[in-house]
């Protein structure tokens, strides 16, 4: 059964620099009765202020998508991976057996408003790895378009888990359909 939580009713933080209502159990917000969803760990919706950001931290054995709604995010972890992420674009971290990685929004004026997504993987200890692709905010007007899944949709980053990401943009009363067939 799916419990639908509306946005005011989800835990929100407030830590100056970061603004981030979290669907799931996490960091300050624990509750037991809400931990994850199948696989999915973590589905955060964070605002994070001009010059703010995570400072270098560990991960291990979780695929971390991050999708950017508006602003800009730079990561750079101690693999030497570093890249800036735009509006509309994607990033997977696939921490692997354990990776340390800093995440921040570069500008002085503007926020960036993000989501993101933490899987757990099939598999555990999985070298680290990081990839993004820049898609802009028009590549998903109208549709919906897959931008992460466990490596069997052409064109889209790769997750060690059987699970497939999608993200549109619809204009009001415009909708749109997967396309999945039920069989009885």
């Amino acid at each position: 059964m799916i419990k639908v939580i509306p946005s005011e009713q989800r835990f929100r933080l407030d830590a100056g620099w970061l603004d981030a209502r979290w669907h799931l159990s996490f960091g300050e917000y624990h509750d037991p009765a809400n931990t994850n969803w199948g696989a999915l760990r973590v589905f955060n919706d964070d605002v994070v202020k001009p010059g703010g950001g995570f400072p270098m931290h560990p991960h291990r054995d979780m695929e971390i998508i991050t999708y950017v709604l508006d602003g800009e995010l730079e990561h750079r972890d101690h693999l030497g991976h570093r890249g800036v992420i735009g509006a509309g674009d994607v990033q997977v971290m696939s921490a692997g057996k354990g990776i340390m990685h800093a995440e921040a929004n570069p500008s002085n004026e503007h926020d960036t408003h993000l989501l993101q997504i933490w899987i757990l993987p099939r598999t555990n200890g999985n070298k680290p790895r990081y990839e993004q692709c820049t898609l802009g905010t028009e590549s998903r007007r109208g549709q919906l378009l897959p931008v992460v899944s466990g490596g069997d949709v052409e064109g889209t980053l790769h997750i060690d888990q059987d699970a497939t990401i999608y993200v549109s943009s619809l204009s009001v009363g415009e909708r749109v359909n997967r396309g999945v067939t039920r069989t009885s």
